[in-house]
């Protein structure tokens, strides 16, 4: 692969950019593009490696009854796998039922099993499958219609559709003993739904993600990890680095020039315009974990290592050097979250007595204070820009949500109230709004936040209100333990996970 530099809209930022090589005749992460079935005008599909789109245009009278015609950009794959992408038409269009979406074909043949989750023209949103060679198609209608997130995912035979109108949560459709065989083709289709016209739809967010297999030892095996750049704005994120290692949670430098993130016990400094990453020196403290936090004025890190025991709280310059120890010795864990805007206190969660709490400490070293006391986990304190506020999560209502106290520990209040599990608010430099994790009830416990999950990024204001997802992910663990909004607040770094 190679790495292509390309300048956003944000004050002395550059952000390289991800260009995959692709194969012969392929096209981005995709092996080719095939007209499928009978078309009388040949598609084409282009892609934008600065900001990692595609842009398709197909004909085709229709994908349905026995056989389909349309464009289809593919890549051939084994195994389980997810497939996400966000899709828009471009133009009013002819057909109300001109379609775009995500494909799982046996073969490239017109008559080929398959299954596709897809968008109309009119918004109708479904989940269409073939179980034989020429046999007639069906269809699943999903709760909602017009959606701009489709995902689809392969579980052995079971195929999970899940939807979205960008901003909320997921809605699902599943097909079961959908026997497709073990190598197929998957990608992006569009089809216009009139032979003698030709439509046209972008897709960003394209993702092909190899999730953990079953035997996965978690905290002893780990997938490959990307590291994205998130346009609040547009929504479109981009992967600007890769690698096999599990790489975890990237922290952006107050100058917005670098992340700082954490790998193997060792933290790293990428450059963001030469695109390197580089050892940052951190002396005596040698296992480093994700949880490493930026003191408001970009001078100093708050650093957690487990150096043959519990993890250890310390202070070191960001530039690197000797790391400086503020955990008391013997009072157990120390997990470093957040400093306060003077620069004189560091928030952490911190294990006492096998109880996780709330727990702030001079940055100097000290004696430390217990903020919250209820029974259960509260974990990754935050401060507010004023210094004013902390927020928190906590699991004391039932689930893991997000709540706020005061500076001295008084106040404690909920932000979050919802059916899922809300981990490690952070507040934005401007001091607006909140980011935040969220997993499914349904895969983990409320008191653990584990690698490799379907998770997403949400943003609402900071004194509380609606939230929307702003990212849809296959993560967890290390995507977004400690704070990473860029300088100007209009942009994120998270880390995603595939194998």
């Amino acid at each position: 692969m190679r790495i292509k530099v390309i300048c956003f809209a944000v004050s002395l930022l550059c952000f390289a950019f991800f260009n995959r090589k692709a194969q012969a005749q392929g096209i981005g992460i995709f092996d080719n593009q095939t007209d499928v079935g009978t078309v009388k005008h040949a598609g084409s599909a282009q892609y934008d490696a600065g900001l990692q789109q595609y842009h398709l245009t197909g004909s085709g009278q229709n994908i349905w009854a026995t056989h389909d015609d349309f464009h289809f950009v593919w890549k051939k794959m084994k195994g389980d796998f997810i497939l996400r992408t966000n899709a828009a038409f471009i133009g009013k269009g002819v057909e109300l039922h001109r379609k775009v979406g995500l494909m799982v074909r046996s073969t490239l043949e017109s008559d080929s099993k398959h299954i596709n989750a897809v968008v109309h023209g009119d918004g109708l949103t479904s989940l269409q499958y073939r179980k034989t060679v020429g046999g007639v198609t069906e269809e699943k209608k999903a709760g909602i219609t017009a959606a701009d997130v489709i995902q689809l995912e392969r579980k052995g035979n079971t195929y999970t559709m899940s939807v979205a109108r960008k901003g909320d949560l997921f809605v699902t459709e599943e097909v079961s003993d959908l026997d497709l065989g073990d190598d197929v083709y998957v990608g992006i289709f569009i089809c216009s739904h009139n032979a003698d016209v030709s439509e046209s739809a972008t897709f960003s967010n394209v993702r092909i993600v190899v999730p953990a297999p079953a035997d996965l030892v978690a905290y002893k095996q780990y997938l490959s990890s990307n590291i994205e750049v998130l346009d609040l704005e547009t929504q479109n994120s981009t992967i600007i680095y890769q690698s096999p290692k599990s790489l975890q949670a990237p922290n952006w430098t107050k100058d917005g020039k670098s992340l700082i993130y954490n790998s193997e016990g060792s933290l790293y400094k990428y450059d963001l315009k030469t695109n390197t990453p580089s050892v940052l020196n951190t002396g005596a403290a040698k296992n480093n974990n994700n949880d490493h936090v930026l003191s408001f004025d970009g001078k100093m890190l708050a650093i957690s290592s487990g150096d043959g025991g519990p993890s250890i709280g310390y202070t070191v310059s960001a530039n690197g050097g000797e790391a400086k120890r503020v955990s008391i010795l013997g009072k157990g864990a120390s997990y470093m979250h957040g400093w306060s805007p003077d620069g004189k206190y560091i928030v952490f969660c911190g294990e006492r007595n096998k109880e996780f709490d709330v727990y702030r400490i001079p940055s100097t070293g000290g004696p430390e204070e217990r903020l919250t006391n209820t029974p259960g986990l509260d974990d990754g304190p935050e401060y507010t820009p004023d210094g004013k506020y902390i927020y928190f999560n906590s699991v004391r209502s039932g689930l893991m949500q997000v709540w706020r106290m005061k500076a001295d520990g008084t106040e404690q209040t909920q932000i979050t109230n919802d059916d899922y599990n809300n981990w490690f608010p952070h507040v934005s430099p401007d001091g607006k709004w909140i980011v935040y994790i969220t997993f499914l009830k349904n895969e983990v416990a409320p008191g653990d936040h584990p690698f490799y999950k379907h998770v997403f990024l949400r943003v609402m204001p900071v004194g509380g209100g609606p939230s929307k997802v702003v990212a849809y992910l296959y993560g967890g663990q290390g995507t977004i333990n400690t704070p990473s909004w860029a300088p100007d607040s209009k942009h994120l770094a998270f880390v995603s996970n595939s194998k």
